[in-house]
């Protein structure tokens, strides 16, 4: 038989550097998940992916155990990643941060299509496009 659904916590975690401070600790010490056993786990499991924060999915049963689904990295991670910048524009409709190529679109939204709902390789990069126009980003989709 199935075991019972108590809650699902979603949180963004730098990929490798997990601890127990907030919002991390507080959120998996509300679930009653055993803290340094899934920051072990995640770490471990994502030191290859070091300089992304990753999306995680903790779903945790009534039994107190758990089980956890790590994401691709944020859109927006990869999108600086891919354009080498620091940080979007500090006013998106005004100023532009840079310009967002056609090919360095169609990578990020490649490496995302996993987690995108788009059923095709130019819907996924229209979503790529309006979250880089949320950052102050131009593109050129």
């Amino acid at each position: 038989m199935a075991k019972k659904v108590s809650t699902v916590v979603k949180l963004n975690i730098p990929a490798g550097k997990g601890t127990p401070a907030p919002p991390v600790g507080p959120a998996l010490g509300q679930a009653g998940i055993n803290m340094m056993e899934f920051l072990k786990k995640f770490n471990e499991m994502t030191s290859k992916q070091m300089g992304y924060v990753l999306p995680v999915t903790i779903t945790v049963y009534e039994d107190r155990s758990y089980s956890f689904i790590v994401k691709q990295p944020l859109t927006s991670d990869l999108i600086r990643q891919a354009m080498k910048i620091k940080k979007g524009s500090s006013n998106p409709g005004t100023e532009s941060a840079g310009r967002l190529s056609k090919d360095k679109c169609r990578e990020v939204a490649e490496k995302k299509m996993a987690d995108l709902n788009a059923n095709d390789i130019d819907a996924a990069m229209k979503i790529v496009a309006g979250t880089a126009r949320s950052m102050g980003i131009d593109t050129d989709v």
